[in-house]
């Protein structure tokens, strides 16, 4: 990828959590996911399609996790399935499925960890 190419690209995302063996269970289960142990305890990476990830225990220090919201969505490829395994996993759902004409189906949830994020099934 050239220098450009990778400018304003969204190249990596955060999972901040209490429990972080809960949370990977979570993410394992659900979506498959595998994290492997990277740096300070507590801290995992995974790599997401093009996307690096990392799972890591909430701190105060060097950089307190109460950051603004960054809306996250995650492409699956049937919500009602995937929102089945949210919920038996710990999550909950914050908005049920409704659809976007021509864009997608979409739900808002909870991990177990009580992160938000959503959950779309492309319609393009």
């Amino acid at each position: 990828m050239s220098e450009s190419n990778a400018l304003n690209t969204l190249s990596h995302f955060a999972i901040n959590v209490e429990d972080s063996d809960r949370a990977r269970t979570f993410y394992e289960a659900v979506f498959g996911w595998k994290f492997e142990a990277w740096g300070p305890p507590g801290f995992y990476m995974s790599q997401v399609g093009n996307l690096k990830a990392s799972l890591q225990q909430r701190q105060d220090e060097p950089f307190p996790t109460i950051i603004g919201n960054f809306e996250c969505s995650i492409s699956v490829d049937d919500v009602d399935r995937v929102v089945e395994l949210i919920l038996a996993h710990g999550g909950e759902v914050t908005l049920a499925k409704v659809t976007i004409p021509s864009v997608c189906d979409i739900a808002r949830v909870k991990d177990c960890e009580g992160n938000t994020f959503s959950i779309c099934r492309y319609h393009f």
